[in-house]
């Protein structure tokens, strides 16, 4: 705006100028009254093309601003969107470890149970094989007393008397 301003008032100058000198150059000789029309028509025209390319530049340079905060806008976006990622990728893999952890509990619990009811099944077997064992013996200890009184009564009945008498 200043510039357009100043190309306005050296115009006013210039016009006032020519009218003063009667248009008469600054070198003394004397001049057509279009020549300083065109100058001053010229040098409006130099004056718009340079405020112009400064709105030019100043535009240019808001776009690059704008650019530029669009471009570290998508960059956060996609910061937070990778973080968000990040995250859900941790959660998924603590929830598939916590159901590996849970499954290697559950298996263990069912081993130990296993084993337990092995142990179990041997002792109960182990304490039948004994009570079989001892069962056996005894009938073999009443087997054998038995035996031993069929002896002494039987056709031994002198063996009893001898036994008597050397009694």
């Amino acid at each position: 705006m200043h510039l357009r301003g100043a190309v306005r008032l050296g115009l006013q100058c210039l016009l006032v100028a020519v009218l003063v000198t009667g248009g008469a150059g600054c070198g003394g000789s004397p001049k057509s009254a279009t020549e300083p029309a065109e100058a001053a028509q010229a040098s409006e025209e130099a004056a718009q093309k340079r405020e112009e390319a400064a709105e030019l530049q100043k535009n240019r340079e808001e776009l690059a601003q704008i650019e530029a905060n669009k471009r570290e806008e998508a960059a956060e976006a996609k910061a937070l969107s990778t973080e968000a990622a990040a995250r859900a990728k941790a959660r998924k893999r603590e929830r598939a470890a916590e159901a590996v952890a849970k499954k290697r509990e559950r298996a263990a619990e069912e081993s130990a149970k296993k084993r337990e009811a092995a142990a179990r099944a041997k002792a109960t077997q182990e304490a039948k094989q004994k009570q079989q064992e001892t069962a056996a013996k005894q009938r073999q200890e009443q087997l054998s007393k038995s035996n031993k009184q069929q002896r002494k009564t039987s056709g031994g009945g002198e063996t009893t008397s001898t036994i008597r008498i050397s009694q």
